[in-house]
Parts: structure tokens; sequence; C-alpha cells
């Protein structure tokens, strides 16, 4: 299985990134899936999740400027992230919901500058 982030970056406070997950060796359709993020000194959480049926959540702190989607034609899970704070930086990784340890890749570093 593997599960490969992309598109992070350096934004300034109140700018925009799109994360992309391509996901290879799991039948992706069926799979509720889910953005995480650790940031330095704090545990992984779970930041946005969509299911096979395309229901989505959100953690509190990004409702309003995170969106998640998926295509399934393609595999590929997305982030849109809109109005970052600083507190947004964080490596973000994808992982299927609830997580799995060993799919775990090595996701993609987000910095937003104040």
């Amino acid at each position: 299985v593997q599960l490969q982030a992309s598109g992070g970056g350096l934004v300034q406070a109140g700018g925009s990134l799109r994360l992309s997950c391509a996901a290879s060796g799991i039948i992706f359709s069926v799979n509720d899936m889910g953005w995480y993020r650790q940031a330095p000194g704090k545990q992984r959480e779970l930041v946005a999740a969509i299911t096979s049926r395309y229901r989505v959540n959100y953690a509190d702190s990004v409702k309003g400027r995170f969106t998640i989607s998926r295509d399934n034609a393609k595999n590929t899970v997305y982030l849109q992230m809109n109005s970052l704070k600083p507190e947004d930086t964080a490596v973000y990784y994808c992982n299927i919901e609830p997580s799995r340890e060993t799919y775990w890749g090595q996701g993609t570093q987000v910095t937003v500058s104040s």
C-alpha cells in the first residue's frame, strides 16, 4: 500500500494550498479516507475525513477553512486549505479512516508564516 501526499509548501498566513494524496494497493473507492497532521511536539491528529459515500467531517480547528474531496477515478483524495494560519503548520498525511499504522507515508510539509 502506498499513500503519497503532495502539494505542501511555504505560504503566508491567509494563503491557500491544495494537498493531494494518491493511493495505490487498496480498493480506494470502498475506503473512508482521512487527512491527518502532526505538528512538532504534538500528537498526530485527524483534521478531515470523507467516507466512501462522500460524507465529510472536520476538526473544529479547520471547519470553514478546509475542504476534503475525493476522485475515485484517480484514486486520489484532496485537501483544499484556505485562510491558513501559523498554527496549521505541520506535516500532513493521508490514510484510511480509521488509520492503519502500516499505511503511513512520508507526508507533506505545510509551513505557514505569520
